[in-house]
């Protein structure tokens, strides 16, 4: 039988404390082993919040480890080096962005995004940020 847990977490920093702890502890699989591979696959993301998925077969104890990929918002964000945004009614010009840097955000994107063409992820990616 298998089990799915999923949990939002920041880039690199798994640890075996809570949720993933509590959560996978008594399936009897080796936590540690679960946060090393987590880690591993989010390090690319270090300091944003990413969805992670770990499909536990409770008979056999083998595990796998799907990551997602954080928000548009967040790879922005992480672009332009500012950790929080303003809020909108000053309308504070955050940052630039180069478009060479929006279109490595929309090809890493274009899975979750379901778009056809670079162009209509691009699109999609500068309108979630007007």
């Amino acid at each position: 039988m298998k089990k799915v847990n999923k949990f939002i977490i920041e880039g690199g920093k798994a640890n075996a404390g809570p949720p993933i702890g509590p959560a996978l502890g008594p399936l009897g699989v080796n936590v540690l082993a679960i946060v090393e591979k987590i880690n591993e696959l989010t390090s690319r993301f270090m300091g944003m919040r990413v969805p992670v998925e770990v499909i536990v077969d409770t008979d056999t104890k083998d595990f796998e480890v799907n990551i997602g990929i954080p928000s548009t918002a967040a790879l922005i964000m992480q672009e332009i080096k500012k950790e929080k945004g303003a809020a909108m009614p000053g309308k504070e010009n955050l940052g630039d962005i180069s478009f060479q840097k929006i279109i490595e955000i929309a090809k890493i994107k274009m899975k979750q995004l379901r778009a056809k063409t670079l162009k209509s992820c691009c699109k999609t990616n500068c309108r979630n940020m007007c």
